[in-house]
């Protein structure tokens, strides 16, 4: 990236300075003669926005000359009035950019220079981007910066959540991809280490993983987790994980929403994906005891099974909403007008499937209590009353980095294949991630004001809303991120009486 100098200004001339800065304006005169910058932008500390290396911009008081309007003026400098675009009826200037001698630190500089007599300010050249998005470098499948794109169109605005608006909001407000956050995945597991056969995925680098437990293999004991190794056998968990917090920006496979969150796998599920109502009830109160501020579950039970069937996953549900936990459910994958469970109980944050069209997809459950969509990739549904579904069409699936084969937990792509409601659900776990981060509502916002939040700055779809098909619409990040959008009111859930059975419940994808 090349930045240009667009104005050289009048300052004091060397003899009116102090030693110091006469020196440094005199040994770096010859490099103001072109101001194009060609060297890496730095990065600075994780606290400071970006700036130009080597660089201030000196600011000083009038009325003086500066040692280059004295070049200047004889003649040796036209071909910096040239680069600049200065002209003879330019204003006077009053600050010019100097570059620092090697080693010297930026901000170090600017403190030193801005208590020079004569010196009205001293700051670093900083980096502008445009506004309202932030655009990861990762390559997704090709070899170019920001290839992810070409993949991920569940994260791009229009059809996706606008990840790239949320992305930026949080690095404004200093909480990069909701740092800070923690999420339990409760599922098939998470390839989060290495361990025998068993691989760390390489794009969870850069990953924070906590309290991780299975609670297949172990228990709950005494309070503390017997197994906490939490591997995932399926590549499911693998995938939702992905979604919500795979390393972003690291110039390596594709991006995760809330990047910056830390993960807590939680392993309910088996090899098959299947897993038992007493154990994943045990998973959710076991987050909410270790600390998880959301919860997401990409799983669901048959749509025979009601909540008197289900007690305590009711039970650890209604705990997790009175411990202020957002939990977040799949809506269910049968095609069918009834969503399915934990996702229709209340106090649960319940998500159906949209396609590349913005058109429900052809498997996602709807019905009365159905709270958001978001992309879960596959083929339109054939509504006739949304001008958007075009059920002939073959569109694209949801993309992330797991493994494809579960004989081969070491062996990472990005497959495809991988659609459905459980695909949904972690993109609103992870928004809801970052609205915490990002103190919109405030530091400790409720359940309650979180899922209003995403409700009301979701992008309406099907006509009124809300509606069974899609709910209050499709989830947008970047709009419920947007600190220039005032809070909403809060909504109320009640919680219905329960009695008692074991089923088993199945990822929903």
């Amino acid at each position: 990236m090349n930045l240009r100098s667009h104005t050289l200004i009048a300052s004091v001339p060397t003899a009116r300075l102090p030693v110091a800065l006469a020196r440094v304006l005199t040994a770096t005169a010859s490099m103001l003669v072109s101001l194009a910058i060609t060297a890496p932008l730095a990065s600075a500390a994780a606290a400071h926005p970006a700036y130009a290396p080597r660089q201030l911009i000196v600011g000083f008081e009038p009325p003086v000359r500066s040692p280059l309007q004295e070049i200047r003026t004889s003649g040796g400098l036209p071909a910096a009035r040239a680069a600049s675009g200065a002209s003879a009826s330019d204003p006077a200037p009053q600050a010019e950019v100097i570059r620092l001698p090697r080693g010297e630190r930026v901000l170090a500089a600017a403190r030193r220079f801005a208590r020079l007599p004569g010196i009205a300010y001293a700051v670093p050249n900083y980096v502008a981007r445009a506004a309202g998005s932030w655009i990861p470098n990762d390559p997704g499948r090709t070899h170019r910066r920001a290839g992810w794109e070409r993949l991920q169109w569940n994260f791009l605005a229009g059809a996706g959540i606008d990840a790239p608006e949320a992305w930026a909001n949080l690095r404004a407000d200093h909480r990069a991809g909701g740092r800070g956050v923690v999420i339990a995945v409760l599922d098939t597991g998470v390839a989060f280490r290495d361990w025998e056969k068993f691989k760390r995925s390489p794009d969870f680098a850069g990953t924070r993983f906590v309290d991780p437990c299975d609670l297949v293999a172990g228990t709950i004991k005494h309070g503390s987790c017997t197994d906490t190794d939490a591997l995932d056998r399926n590549g499911h968990g693998t995938f939702v994980t992905g979604v919500i917090a795979e390393a972003t920006n690291n110039h390596f496979g594709l991006t995760g929403l809330a990047y910056g969150a830390s993960i807590m796998p939680v392993r309910v599920l088996d090899a098959s994906g299947d897993g038992y109502a007493s154990v994943i009830s045990q998973g959710i109160r076991y987050a909410v005891k270790h600390g998880a501020q959301v919860i997401n579950l990409s799983l669901e039970f048959d749509l025979t099974v009601h909540a008197s069937g289900i007690p305590t996953i009711i039970s650890a549900i209604r705990y997790a909403h009175q411990h202020g936990v957002v939990v977040v459910a799949a809506a269910g994958n049968d095609s069918s007008s009834q969503i399915a469970y934990p996702a229709r109980a209340p106090a649960v944050i319940s998500v159906g499937a949209t396609t590349l069209d913005r058109c429900l997809a052809n498997y996602s459950n709807v019905g009365s209590g159905l709270d958001l969509v978001a992309p879960g990739g596959g083929e339109d549904m054939g509504l006739t009353s949304d001008s958007d579904c075009h059920p002939a069409r073959h569109l694209p699936d949801v993309f992330q980095m797991t493994f494809g084969n579960p004989a081969r937990p070491d062996a990472f792509g990005l497959p495809g294949g991988w659609y459905g409601t459980s695909m949904s659900a972690p993109d609103v776990s992870a928004a809801a991630a970052l609205v915490i981060a990002s103190r919109v509502l405030g530091r400790h916002p409720t359940p309650e004001q979180i899922l209003t939040r995403l409700e009301q700055t979701a992008q309406p779809l099907g006509g009124s809303t809300p509606n069974t098909d899609y709910g209050y619409g499709l989830l947008d990040a970047g709009a419920a991120t947007d600190r220039h959008r005032p809070p909403t009111t809060t909504t109320t859930t009640t919680t219905p009486t329960t009695t008692t059975t074991t089923p088993t419940v199945t990822i929903a994808n």
